[in-house]
């Protein structure tokens, strides 16, 4: 096994500054211990790390100043970030190298309540192969194809399109 990826932040584990920064040395501890087991430790984002802030700071740039760059990678999504009006290609820029792995999702606005929802990759509205361009420009490796929305299509139709796109893209 290569990555221990923690899947989300508990309301109760950002519910403040100070809990925060007590998990955030949790994770610290984590990324050493998996560094010492040959192994990297990463968070994997959604939207709430963009549009909660803790003392007028945006959750997401807390947790990256406040974790070691050697000791945990996030795993970036680059779909989830989007329904808060975050951009890959952004963060790529202002932290970059930090990002072993990314979760390739690519995004349409729909009608329904989240306003958005995935879609084969470059058929939406994010640059996507930019942003895998970029990610692998700066030493990410693993790319994880995603996609939880099939607008009618059988879900391993899609993943088939999906892997095509990527491979016709150089991945």
């Amino acid at each position: 096994q290569q990555y221990v990826i923690s899947p989300w932040l508990d309301e109760s584990m950002r519910s403040d500054y100070d809990t925060l920064m007590k998990y955030l040395e949790i994770f610290n501890k984590c990324g050493e211990l998996c560094n010492k087991a040959g192994m990297r430790f990463g968070y994997h984002n959604h939207d709430f790390e963009f549009s909660q802030k803790i003392n007028e700071e945006v959750l997401f740039d807390l947790i990256m100043k406040n974790t070691d760059k050697d000791k945990v990678v996030l795993q970036l999504d680059t779909g989830n970030m989007y329904m808060a009006g975050a951009l890959a290609k952004d963060l790529l820029g202002k932290y970059p190298g930090r990002y072993d792995n990314i979760h390739v999702k690519d995004m349409i606005k729909t009608d329904g309540k989240e306003g958005f929802e995935s879609t084969i990759l470059g058929k939406g509205v994010l640059p996507i192969r930019e942003i895998t361009d970029m990610a692998r420009d700066q030493g990410t490796t693993l790319f994880v194809i995603e996609q939880e929305s099939y607008q009618g299509k059988a879900p391993l139709d899609c993943m088939k399109e999906n892997l095509a796109v990527m491979k016709g893209w150089g991945y």
